[in-house]
């Protein structure tokens, strides 16, 4: 007999950062009160799914997303390393176009090859990684539904690595935005379809 799961990969919500920086990995980045919202909005939405397992990034935001959706189900948050965001040379710093760290001639080196991408973490190496969690995931939820809570550049290439698309991109044209959900359908451990959702809005 098939296997049915079904893995919903979802980003964080949005990130108390005055400052505007790229945090990254850097610890103690929370959740805004928007970003609550968001995170108990699509808990709301996911209260009546045959949800049996959430695992989540390490990291603060990713946690703080979990749990709400976890407390629906009266379930424990996992945590997977395997979910956490990418690394980046511009972590700590501002870089908004025309701002911060990208003025500096000095920098310019690292945005030398974006298919790599140069300024941080291989994308075939995100792939990788993702997929193994995914893959965890699914069996950690096999034959009912589970979550993962992650990171927009993490996320988006584990749709692309799963949907056969080139790694490299745009950020700009990520479609990933904040507290959305990509959800992986499988039968037994092969994946037949995806859909994307934004239950939080933005």
């Amino acid at each position: 007999m098939t296997t049915k799961t079904v893995v919903h990969v979802m980003r964080h919500g949005e990130v108390h950062n005055p400052e505007k920086i790229l945090y990254g990995r850097l610890p103690d980045y929370h959740l805004s009160e928007r970003g609550q919202a968001q995170a108990q909005a699509v808990a709301e939405w996911l209260a009546h799914r045959d949800i049996t397992y959430v695992v989540a990034s390490p990291l603060e935001r990713a946690q703080e997303t979990a749990a709400p959706i976890a407390a629906k189900h009266n379930l424990t948050v996992h945590t997977d390393d395997e979910l956490i965001e990418s690394t980046n040379v511009f972590q700590g710093q501002r870089v908004s176009p025309g701002d911060g760290a990208l003025r500096d001639p000095r920098n310019w080196w690292h945005l030398r090859n974006p298919r790599h991408p140069s300024w941080g973490e291989p994308y075939t190496q995100i792939a990788a990684r993702m997929r193994r969690a995914l893959h965890r995931a699914r069996e950690g939820a096999a034959g009912h539904e589970g979550v993962c809570v992650s990171h927009q550049l993490p996320v988006e290439t584990l749709r692309r690595a799963m949907t056969d698309h080139p790694l490299h991109h745009f950020p700009t044209r990520r479609m990933c935005n904040l507290a959305s959900v990509t959800s992986f359908y499988f039968h037994d451990d092969a994946c037949v379809g995806w859909g994307y959702a934004e239950l939080a809005g933005q």
